[in-house]
């Protein structure tokens, strides 16, 4: 009895062969699969009853990719020894299952159709490729595509081959150099599948093809074959657009990221090859990649880990989920008018408060700027965009909020007038709703004790523009309960971001992180480092925007009130800083505020460009003999780890894969590094101890390394895997 491929067979002689796990609502690919499927194709070429096959899906969306818990045990024994001293051809061998099966599938001298009844990226996809016919679902949400590279591979069952010699070298670039996710609409111009159709003849259409036409010989297997348009990778035209995409590559991801280049390897190699030859190419690359700590750390991070999140996995076990269909935001600022905007566009009716009605109707004004942008490039309609507008309700009354089960406050980062509005709210919510502070660094158990419901009150740190950043941290308070956290998870996925839950302390994680690579990077330009060599270091990090950027566009004056506000908090127990000193000289002294005003780290001209302000030079004289770029980015990402170990050593993170995904989505730490807990264990943690005793001792106390990283060097210990280290805050 079969559980993942089921086989039938009409009076036609037409086999179907339906993909639908029955131990699992999602069509996960496992080595359940791989024997079921790879029997299947054996019984269809063998089968003389059998004429052609319907390869489709009885799930709504066709293949969900590979599955989690193995990869997830693959990564974890890919630590130890054993796994990493495999044989190579073994390791090809293995790697190469998937390819070698559909392989099979499109030379066995039957016909395959493959009808697409949704969404089928991966694994999927690569299935679809392999078939002699391929016909999709006319249903909105289908996408079709390779996005391994997204997670530091490359496809593995013959994408880098079989889309090239459907769309040509060109073509194929941006689909699997950039993992694009294709509409059916896209994919059908493309010449990536034939027919669209509606989804009640998708089967019926898959029928026809096979016995009106059912061509068994793939274009590629034909005698004669080219590719389209006639251009191999040796042809003048192709082979320069190669040389000018590799030299492209690497000056955007400075040799960091090792997929994009392998995959340019397999469109230039594979393409010279009979097909088998190149799946060959595409096996050893594959092999590569898979060797390389970046798409391990990659795959956790980014795959396994988010998806995790993404699955609430701190959601408290028990408590009934909340549906969001209407939501108020407290604060109609950038902030609040993209929470309200993008909870909107997702159907949640948003009631937005500002001190005057002027205020609340500029906040809504800024989903209908954004909409008419969407309107002018067609990604919606004018009657769809009024239907979003229609859903968000400028105010100045809180008695409208008398009926939501939360309330975003997102008001300017000042605790009196947050604590105002959290005794405005409690006048009016029900005595079980939600307040959830937007605040980057406020502490929430403060700001909870303003009002008479603690227990009710949370953190939800958005970043800008919400509309468009993927992660929102949630900050435990003291006193903050499981209901409450469980309502602020609900709320994150009903809005598709990543949570991370982190416990409340100075900074949270993700503003006290880049904190850390800011202001790292602002003492060195006190210490006379080039300014320019300390932006392009970031940069050659794989870091996406520069310390010196950042700065300027977060604000100088910002940062400049938030250390006043310390000195005066700590009064004479303060000690200036060089950080403190360089922006109380930039922007108290020199009125230096940063875009905002035109002049910061930067002189920024009235076109928008901007060029560094040569004033810094003398303010800071520049060493006689700069650091090298290495020292430079390990300055930087090292002040990084080590605040990440302090955030875990005092309990603020639950979990690595918190910091990990976090770092990435949040605040732009660079993805084939997995995040600092990633980069961490890939370095071993002796090794990282060492050289921060190594940066403590050269540059300053910020290296020293916690207590937790000498345990853990001590034990043998690492932050994931089968010896990972227990984190201080889940044993509270």
């Amino acid at each position: 009895m079969t559980e993942v491929i089921h086989v039938s067979v009409d009076a036609d002689g037409i086999a179907t062969l339906l993909f639908d796990r029955r131990d699992s609502n999602m069509n996960v690919m496992d080595m359940k699969f791989m024997d079921e499927i790879e029997a299947a194709i054996e019984r269809l070429a063998g089968d003389d009853a059998i004429k052609g096959a319907i390869f489709t899906s009885g799930k709504p969306v066709f293949a969900a990719g590979a599955d989690l818990k193995q990869i997830e045990a693959s990564l974890n024994s890919s630590q130890n020894s054993a796994d990493r001293d495999t044989p190579v051809a073994e390791r090809l061998a293995r790697n190469a299952s998937l390819s070698r099966v559909l392989r099979r599938m499109e030379t066995c001298g039957k016909p395959v159709a493959c009808a697409i009844n949704g969404t089928a990226l991966g694994g999927g996809t690569e299935i679809a490729l392999a078939c002699h016919y391929r016909v999709a679902a006319d249903a909105r949400g289908i996408r079709l595509g390779l996005p391994e590279v997204q997670v530091g591979l490359l496809p593995g069952g013959g994408g880098t081959q079989r889309v090239p010699r459907l769309i040509g070298i060109q073509a194929a670039m941006p689909v699997l150099m950039e993992g694009q996710a294709l509409s059916a609409e896209k994919a059908l111009k493309m010449g990536l599948i034939h027919r669209i159709v509606p989804a009640a003849d998708l089967i019926a259409e898959a029928k026809r093809w096979l016995i009106e036409e059912g061509d068994p010989v793939q274009p590629w297997d034909k005698k004669g074959y080219k590719l389209p348009g006639g251009a191999g990778p040796s042809s003048p035209a192709v082979a320069q657009m190669l040389v000018v995409s590799n030299a492209m590559l690497q000056a955007k991801t400075f040799h960091n990221l090792p997929a994009p280049k392998a995959i340019l390897s397999c469109l230039y190699e594979g393409p010279q090859l009979p097909m088998d030859k190149a799946l060959e190419v595409e096996a050893k690359y594959f092999t590569l990649l898979q060797l390389d700590p970046v798409s391990r750390n990659m795959i956790r991070t980014l795959f396994i880990n988010k998806g995790k999140a993404d699955k609430l996995m701190h959601r408290p076990a028990g408590i009934a989920r909340t549906t969001f269909r209407r939501i108020g935001v407290v604060g109609a600022g950038l902030m609040g008018a993209g929470i309200a905007f993008h909870c909107a566009r997702l159907g949640i009716e948003t009631v937005l408060i500002d001190r005057d009605r002027q205020a609340a109707d500029k906040g809504k004004g800024y989903a209908a700027k954004r909409l008419e942008r969407d309107i002018a490039k067609g990604r919606t309609s004018r009657d769809e965009a009024d239907v979003i507008l229609a859903r968000i309700h400028p105010t100045t009354d809180y008695a409208g909020l008398a009926e939501v089960e939360l309330v975003v406050e997102a008001v300017f980062e000042d605790r009196a007038l947050k604590a105002g509005i959290t005794r405005k709210l409690e006048a009016v919510l029900p005595a079980h709703a939600v307040i959830a502070s937007n605040t980057s660094a406020l502490p929430i158990s403060e700001l909870a004790e303003a009002g008479a419901r603690p227990q009710n009150f949370i953190g939800m740190h958005f970043f800008s523009p919400v509309e468009r950043m993927p992660l929102v941290e949630i900050i435990l308070g003291r006193r903050t309960s499981p209901e409450t956290l469980a309502r602020a998870l609900d709320l994150a996925q009903a809005m598709k971001k990543t949570p991370i839950v982190v416990n409340d302390g100075p900074g949270f994680f993700t503003s006290r992180f880049i904190g850390a690579y800011i202001n790292e990077s602002l003492v060195m330009v006190t210490e006379g480092v080039n300014p320019a060599l300390i932006e392009n270091a970031a940069k050659m990090a794989g870091i996406p925007v520069g310390p010196l950027t950042v700065s300027d566009e977060i604000g100088l004056d910002t940062a400049w009130h938030a250390s006043q506000q310390r000195k005066r908090d700590e009064g004479d127990a303060f000690v200036p800083t060089p950080t403190f000193r360089l922006v109380e000289k930039l922007a108290g002294e020199l009125g230096r505020h940063g875009r905002k005003n035109g002049k910061g780290f930067f002189a920024y001209a009235e076109d928008g460009s901007k060029k560094l302000w040569p004033g810094l030079a003398e303010l800071f004289p520049p060493l006689a003999e700069q650091p090298t770029v290495d020292e430079v980015r390990t300055r930087m990402l090292y002040a990084q780890l080590v605040d990440a170990a302090r955030a875990m050593a005092d309990g603020v993170l639950l979990d690595p894969a918190d910091g990990d995904v976090g770092s990435i989505l949040g605040v732009g730490f660079p993805a084939y590094l997995g995040g600092p807990f990633s980069m961490m264990d890939t370095i071993g943690i002796a090794e990282v101890v060492a050289e921060c005793d190594r940066l403590a001792a050269r540059h300053g106390a910020q290296f020293a390394a916690p207590q937790l990283l000498r345990d853990m060097a001590a034990e043998g210990l690492s932050f994931h895997g089968a010896r990972r280290v227990t984190p201080p805050a889940a044993v509270r």
